[in-house]
């Protein structure tokens, strides 16, 4: 397999990680952050931003959805420009600053900061999910055929 194609598989694998624990732990505990809601309000600020009507709930979650998987397959596939044998690492890297990323940029952006920064567990827990995205990723890159 080719570096490139399977950086990008590790990060699609690290993407959908992330999404499947984040909603499994939105199911099971009221600390859990939002991220969902983030990237609808996201997305909904940009459509307005750009003169198009905002869809209904469920579309909205649909293309935010799909977008944040592309955009994490994308970003968590990064790793594959670590060096050597650092591709766990720089995931596991690529994944802590994504977390914390969530946690302390919707306020800047101009978005809520209630979806990830409820609290200290709602904050520990985004940036572990998006951790785990990462780790994920790095092992899934070194898991994958040559």
């Amino acid at each position: 397999m080719k570096p490139l194609s399977k950086a990008v598989a590790a990060g699609a694998i690290g993407a959908v990680t992330t999404n499947v624990l984040h909603e499994i732990v939105r199911r099971v505990t009221r600390e859990a952050p939002r991220v969902d809601l983030l990237g609808m309000q996201a997305l909904a600020h940009l459509l307005k931003a750009v003169g198009t009507d905002v869809p209904d709930h469920g579309t909205l979650y649909g293309v935010t959805l799909a977008g944040d998987l592309v955009s994490n397959s994308g970003y968590f596939a990064l790793l594959g420009t670590a060096p050597g044998d650092r591709k766990l690492a720089a995931g596991a890297v690529l994944g802590l600053a994504a977390g914390l990323g969530a946690v302390y940029l919707p306020g800047p952006l101009g978005l809520s900061t209630q979806p990830t920064d409820r609290g200290v567990a709602t904050r520990a827990i985004t940036v572990a999910l998006y951790g785990a995205g990462g780790v994920v990723a790095g092992a899934a890159y070194r898991a994958l055929p040559a």
